[in-house]
C-alpha cells in the first residue's frame, strides 16, 4: 500500500499505517535533490519503526542514522534500512566512519557502512553523555565520572572522578572540541588535553547555586574562545591560555549556550544568547559590549539561537522569531500550533523547524511565509536536519521522514501566511 501524502515507505520492520498528508506543499512533482544522486528519481519517503524514535537524526554519506532503541541506518535515497545495531543505544555519535554508541553500562563502536562491530567494552558507570572529536571518544558517567577513549580501538586514555553530578544529561556532560575537553568540577571550569587528560587551565565559575541553579553551557568558537553561559553571566575565555577576555551580566539566567557569528554582523564577530524570559542579547565578541537586546516570549529551550545569513532565528514558546543580526530589528514572527521543539535549521533561504503540534514547518527565511508543512502523528523529536536538498525529521509517531526541502511531499498547492 502506498502511504498518502506523496510518501513512499522504506522497507524494514514495523507496519505501514497511514501518515497524515502535509497541509501545504507545492503541486509540482518532487525533483531529485542533489544529495540523492545515484538513486534514480528521488521521492519523499518515510520509515516506520517498531519502537519510539528519539533525538536528532545524523547524516553521513548515503546513510541516515536514527536512534529507536537500536541505531538504524537508512538509505537517504530510498528510506530502506541497511542495518541496525543489536544493542540499545541511549547515546550515539557518528564520526570517522564509525558509529559510537552506549547502552548505559557498555560502550561500543561499529562500522558506519555495514554495522559490523569494531570494538566493545564495559564501563564502570552508566554512560549518560557521549561525544567524539578528532579520534577521541569522551563519555560522562553517572556519579561524576569522565573518561576518554581511543576511537579506533576503545583503549582507555584517561579517566577522572568528582565532576559535577547535579546535571547528568546528554547536554550537560563534558564538552570536547578541537583537542580540548571541558569539565565542571569543584566550582571550576577545567580545560583538559583530550588525549592525556592533563589540565591546561581552570577558572572559578562557581557552583550550582552561584550559577542560578542551571548548568553551564559552553560554545568553543572558531575564534579560539570558549563562550560560557553561567547562570546570569556570559564569559569569554581564551581556550589556549585560560584568560578571561570579558564578562557580561544579565538580569535573568541563561538556559542555552551562546551562539557565535563571525564577520560584519558586529565588529570582530558577534555573540548571541537568549535568557529564559526570551530576551535576546547581541554582544560584541571582542569586548562583550551589549549591542542590542530584544524581548520575545518566555523560552524554556536549551537550544542556542541560530544565526544565519544576517538573521537570528529562535523558537520561543509556540512561535519562531527572526531578528536582524546587526540591529536586532524584528523581521517576522511565525506562530505554530504548539511549542517549538529543538532547533530550527536554515538551508537555501528556508527555515525548517518542528513543533509539539505534530507538524514540521518550512517557512521563507526572509519573510516568514509558510512554504509547506507536514502533519505527522506525533510531536517532532530533536531537531530536523537539512542535507543535499532533503529535510529529515523524526516524530513520536515512530516514523522518520525525508522531505524535499523546497516542495515537501509535492502534493498540493501551498498557502502562505505570515
Amino acid at each position: 500500500m502506498r502511504p498518502p501524502g506523496g510518501l513512499t515507505t522504506g522497507g524494514g520492520s514495523g507496519g505501514e499505517a497511514a501518515v497524515p498528508p502535509p497541509s501545504h506543499s507545492p503541486a509540482t512533482d518532487a525533483a531529485e535533490p542533489p544529495g540523492a544522486a545515484g538513486h534514480g528519481r528521488w521521492r519523499p519517503w518515510r520509515f516506520r519503526m517498531s519502537n519510539d524514535v528519539w533525538g536528532t537524526p545524523a547524516v553521513a554519506g548515503d546513510l541516515l542514522y536514527v536512534t529507536s532503541f537500536e541505531v538504524h541506518a537508512l538509505d537517504v535515497g530510498t528510506g530502506r534500512r541497511q542495518f541496525k545495531t543489536r544493542d540499545v543505544a541511549w547515546a550515539m555519535a557518528v564520526e570517522g566512519g564509525r558509529i559510537h554508541a552506549s547502552d548505559g553500562p557498555t560502550l561500543y563502536a561499529l562500522d558506519a557502512a555495514d554495522g559490523s562491530e569494531r570494538w566493545r567494552l564495559s564501563t564502570d558507570g552508566w554512560v549518560y553523555s557521549l561525544k567524539v572529536d578528532r579520534g577521541t571518544v569522551v563519555t560522562g558517567t553517572r556519579g561524576g565520572g569522565v573518561q576518554a577513549w581511543e576511537a579506533a580501538n576503545g583503549e582507555l586514555l584517561w579517566e577522572m572522578q568528582g565532576v559535577q553530578t547535579d546535571f547528568e544529561t546528554p547536554e550537560s556532560g563534558p564538552v570536547v572540541h578541537d583537542g580540548t575537553v571541558f569539565v565542571w568540577q569543584d566550582a571550576r571550569l577545567r580545560a583538559l588535553e583530550a588525549r592525556t587528560g592533563v589540565e591546561r587551565w581552570s577558572y572559578p565559575v562557581g557552583d550550582t547555586a552561584s550559577c542560578g541553579g542551571v548548568p553551564l553551557r559552553l560554545l568553543p568558537a572558531p575564534d579560539g574562545i570558549v563562550y560560557v553561559s553561567a547562570g546570569t553571566r556570559v564569559l569569554a575565555i581564551d581556550i589556549a591560555r585560560g584568560e578571561v577576555r570579558w564578562r557580561f551580566e544579565a538580569p535573568a539566567v541563561f538556559l542555552s549556550p551562546p551562539a557565535y557569528a563571525p564577520g560584519p554582523a558586529v565588529t570582530g564577530g558577534g555573540i548571541y544568547v537568549s535568557d529564559y524570559l526570551g530576551t535576546v542579547y547581541a554582544l560584541d565578541a571582542a569586548n562583550g559590549r551589549d549591542r542590542w537586546r530584544i524581548a520575545t516570549e518566555a523560552r524554556g529551550s536549551i537550544e542556542p539561537v541560530l544565526v544565519a545569513d544576517g538573521s537570528v532565528h529562535l523558537g520561543s514558546g509556540s512561535a519562531l522569531y527572526t531578528l536582524d543580526a546587526v540591529t536586532g530589528t524584528p523581521k517576522w514572527r511565525f506562530a505554530a500550533g504548539g511549542e517549538v521543539i529543538g532547533s530550527p535549521v536554515v538551508a537555501d533561504g528556508r527555515v525548517h523547524f518542528g513543533s509539539a503540534d505534530h507538524c514540521l514547518y518550512t517557512v521563507d527565511a526572509a519573510g516568514g511565509q509558510l512554504r509547506w508543512k507536514l502533519a505527522t502523528g506525533g510531536e517532532i523529536t530533536g531537531s530536523p536536519v537539512a542535507a543535499g536538498g532533503v529535510v529529515y525529521a523524526c516524530s513520536k509517531d515512530r516514523c522518520v521522514y525525508a522531505l524535499d526541502a523546497v516542495k515537501g511531499t509535492g502534493q498540493s498547492r501551498p498557502s502562505a501566511r505570515a
